[in-house]
């Protein structure tokens, strides 16, 4: 028998959704009519971690940072795809060991790809 899904199914959903949204509008206005409005110079000085900033925010920093952190992402969520498999590896067979093979080559083809486009070197 197989479960039939109305749009009455959706309501604890749609209840939960108007809930979250009226918690975070009646948070921000609260806050914003009994919080304290006094603007001080002090208080409108751009402020990082105690220390005083000098200089501008905007310098031009190298892109290599970045790339080496998307592909760490990129890497790290390929490995989260594989712990599922592992767990399942017997009820999958031969089919799923053929598939894995599969998905493990494209990860080393554009493994390859990155190497050989240097992407990971910082010189």
């Amino acid at each position: 028998m197989e479960a039939q899904s109305t749009s009455l199914s959706y309501l604890p959903i749609i209840f939960q959704i108007i809930v979250a949204l009226g918690f975070v509008v009646f948070t921000m206005t609260l806050t914003h009519l009994i919080g304290p409005k006094r603007k001080t110079s002090d208080k409108l000085v751009a402020f990082e971690s105690g220390i005083k900033s000098i200089g501008n925010a905007r310098q031009p920093f190298s892109i290599k940072y970045f790339l080496v952190a998307i592909l760490f992402v990129l890497f790290d969520i390929e490995v989260i795809f594989m712990y599922p498999w592992a767990v399942n590896f017997r009820e999958f067979g031969v089919n799923g060991l053929i598939e894995m093979f599969i998905f493990m080559g494209s990860l080393l083809l554009g493994f390859i790809y990155i190497i050989k486009k240097k992407a990971l070197d910082w010189e």
